[in-house]
C-alpha cells in the first residue's frame, strides 16, 4: 500500500512540474523537438497554428539526434500570459526569437503578429 502512495505522489509531482515550464525551457523543448522530428513534443508545446507552421518547414532540415542544441537563453521578458525568449543554438547561426503564450496553465510558442515587435 505504501509503494502505491509513493508511485501516485511521484506521478502527481512529475506531471506538475512539467506543466510549470519556464518560458525559456519550453522554447529549447520546442527548438530541440523541432530538430530531432519529435513531433509529438512539438505538438505539445506549440499552438496550433505554429505546429502547422514547424510541420510546414520542418522537412527542409535533417533530424539532428545526435547533435546537442547548445541551448543559450540570451534575454527573456515575461508580461502576464505572453513571453518573449530570444535565445542561440548550434542549429542557427543567429539568435532567435520566440513568442509565447499560457494556454490551459502550459507555455506554448505561438506565431506573432504582422506587425509586433519583440521586447528586445
Amino acid at each position: 500500500m505504501k509503494n502505491y502512495v509513493f508511485i501516485l505522489i511521484l506521478a502527481i509531482c512529475v506531471s506538475c512540474a512539467e506543466s510549470q515550464m519556464s518560458p525559456a525551457m519550453t522554447a529549447q523543448k520546442v527548438v530541440e523537438s523541432f530538430y530531432a522530428k519529435d513531433n509529438s513534443q512539438l505538438k505539445k508545446y506549440t499552438t496550433a497554428a505554429s505546429y502547422e507552421s514547424f510541420l510546414s518547414v520542418q522537412d527542409m532540415f535533417e533530424a539532428q539526434n545526435s547533435l546537442t542544441s547548445n541551448f543559450k537563453v540570451l534575454d527573456e521578458s515575461i508580461e502576464n500570459q505572453t513571453a518573449w525568449v530570444k535565445f542561440s543554438t548550434s542549429f542557427e547561426d543567429n539568435p532567435e526569437i520566440f513568442k509565447l503564450i499560457q494556454e490551459d496553465g502550459i507555455w506554448k510558442v505561438t506565431e506573432s503578429g504582422v506587425r509586433e515587435t519583440s521586447p528586445f
